[in-house]
């Protein structure tokens, strides 16, 4: 029997929606025996977060400052096959309680040696997180086969308002009297995520222990949007520049840095509206000169599941 182990931590529960949905088909299958389990930081984090609180989170954020979690489910001697690794995206970065899991001796146990699926929801920006996950995933000597990635399906304008309004007042919307969309993953996506559960089930029973290819090739398991490349770039590089002065200040409590905070908001705002932006322009103005480049790119951010959609296109 092949034992998997499915854990993550989840503050509004979606993440948890969808690990489950991948889950179902695992479940049910006799050759599989399937543990949850959660990551639980011994000083909770708050949920809404509240303006101040959630803006403030973000320098130990992007500096893998984690404070102690407990690994709740989790058998320390359990020799999983497979280990599904969920996670939700702060900041641009791993959240702090996944990255305190990856820190501690019990999860890197948990992974090392291990064939490893991380399974992301966020709002749309995932592929620096994402590539910081991979350099930890292969320090710990785990070996990620696939990579699933979920995200707010409406359009960026709408969930740059909603999502923000979710997290930090609890509301998820809709909005304007239904203009802007609720925020979050749509229940649609989230249940056809169950797919990914089914080529798992298919294919673990028999597949060779130190295989590194992947299972969910071909079933649309992330979508790479060429146009947040640079963006996350240039956005990651901030993030650390101001991380990095506010952890000088002082510590999360320190009035300075809360002032400082505010400041750093009004920046961020900016950032967004007219760095982003301009960004997207001069790239569509150079893309005859970058196409190479950016193919490269796409292609290397989507491995090792990819995007292509072959299999759900056959059984269309």
């Amino acid at each position: 029997m092949k034992k998997v182990l499915i854990i993550h931590y989840s503050q509004t529960g979606q993440l948890t929606d969808i690990l489950k949905s991948i889950a179902g088909p695992l479940e049910k299958n006799p050759e599989i025996s399937v543990t949850f389990a959660n990551i639980a930081p011994k000083t909770p984090f708050p949920f809404p977060w509240g303006f101040w609180r959630f803006f403030n989170t973000f320098p130990e954020t992007v500096y893998e400052d984690a404070g102690p979690v407990d690994i709740v489910g989790a058998d320390p001697a359990g020799d999983y096959d497979l280990v599904i690794l969920g996670y939700t995206v702060w900041f641009l970065s791993p959240s702090l309680p996944t990255t305190a899991f990856l820190n501690t001796a019990e999860g890197q146990a948990l992974l090392k040696g291990k064939q490893v699926i991380t399974v992301i929801g966020c709002r749309n920006m995932w592929l620096q997180a994402q590539e910081r996950m991979k350099q930890r995933l292969a320090d710990i000597g785990a070996r990620l086969t696939d990579n699933v990635v979920l995200i707010d399906s409406v359009h960026s304008a709408a969930s740059f308002y909603s999502t923000p309004m979710w997290m930090v007042f609890g509301n998820k919307g809709p909005y304007f009297g239904g203009k802007i969309p609720e925020a979050g993953i749509s229940k649609d996506d989230i249940a056809r995520a169950s797919r990914f559960g089914e080529a798992i089930a298919a294919q673990l029973p028999d597949r060779p222990a130190q295989s590194t290819a992947p299972m969910l090739a071909g079933l649309g398991a992330v979508k790479i949007n060429d146009k947040l490349i640079a963006s996350e770039k240039v956005a990651k590089r901030s993030f650390m520049l101001w991380g990095k002065l506010l952890r000088a200040i002082g510590k999360p409590s320190n009035p300075i840095r809360v002032a400082v905070i505010g400041l750093y908001f009004l920046f961020l705002l900016t950032l967004i509206l007219t760095v982003v932006p301009l960004l997207a322009i001069i790239k569509k103005l150079i893309e005859p000169l970058t196409r190479a480049k950016i193919a490269a790119e796409h292609a290397y951010f989507a491995a090792p599941s990819g995007e292509s959609r072959a299999q759900l296109d056959q059984g269309a």
